[in-house]
């Protein structure tokens, strides 16, 4: 090859890289389905199987939880970025900034206030009992000695469980669905769940299971932050009062539960 010739084989090899390098940056800026480059992320972590918190759906991540993650983005002009992570280690995941905050049905427990910052509180519920509809045996939290309970893995009805019978006999879940379904296989006697996580089981799978007795607790479920993010703390309870306010957050209650269930102290 002649100089004049690696000459020009050389300058056609570099305008072709830079051409390359200025199609990447394009593609960079313009972002991913939709997402604003401009806008700083807001990313929040839930376990993706707590229906009809967070669940998906045709590989869709939805839900309450994932709602509400967006309305508060919104509020604070930022992108909303949902992540799923199992819910036995989401502390530790926030704890080791894999992501901002947990949106995910977290209950304030004096434990997990050792480990993460609580937000104002999101929504209200209870630790209720659930049984198959047929039976009349099991009729109070006194009738569970013995039997075999299913609960959420790291979960606080796990600890309410431990109260009842023994560790032997009860069985840990991923998700609070598939316990509340082996109850109608016979494989659990009772599953210990958020209330409204069984009342809505019960109203898409009626006369399988019913509630019984009355709730074991009256529980504060809130978002999670790392102790030290002040600021964002800051901003997200200042968006999560605007949109109780002006009635985003009631909107999206009632589209999961047909109720507000943010409740009252």
């Amino acid at each position: 090859m002649t100089k004049k010739k690696w000459t020009l084989a050389l300058l056609t090899t570099v305008l072709a890289g830079s051409l390359a390098l200025t199609g990447c940056g394009s593609s960079s800026q313009t972002g991913s389905a939709g997402k604003d480059e401009k806008k700083p992320d807001f990313t929040y972590a839930m376990s993706g199987v707590y229906k009809p918190f967070n669940f998906k759906e045709n590989g869709e991540l939805m839900g309450f939880d994932v709602e509400i993650g967006k309305a508060l983005a919104e509020k604070m002009g930022m992108n909303p970025v949902p992540i799923t992570n199992p819910f036995e280690t989401i502390i530790q995941g926030l704890q080791a900034k894999k992501y901002d905050t947990v949106i995910g049905s977290l209950t304030i427990t004096p434990d997990r206030e050792k480990a993460v910052a609580f937000s104002n509180v999101y929504y209200r519920s209870g630790a209720q009992i659930f049984v198959a509809a047929g039976n009349d045996t099991i009729k109070s939290a006194d009738d569970l000695k013995g039997k075999k309970i299913g609960v959420q893995k790291a979960s606080s009805y796990e600890q309410q469980a431990l109260k009842m019978t023994d560790k032997s006999n009860i069985t840990t879940y991923d998700s609070d669905v598939t316990a509340l379904m082996d109850i109608s296989t016979g494989r659990l006697d009772a599953v210990i769940t958020d209330q409204m996580v069984g009342f809505r089981y019960m109203k898409e799978v009626p006369d399988k299971i019913k509630d019984i007795g009355e709730p074991l607790s009256h529980d504060n479920q809130a978002i999670a932050l790392r102790q030290d993010d002040k600021e964002l703390m800051e901003k997200v309870n200042k968006a999560l009062d605007e949109i109780i306010k002006d009635g985003t957050y009631e909107k999206i209650s009632e589209k999961w539960f047909g109720r507000n269930i943010l409740g009252s102290e």
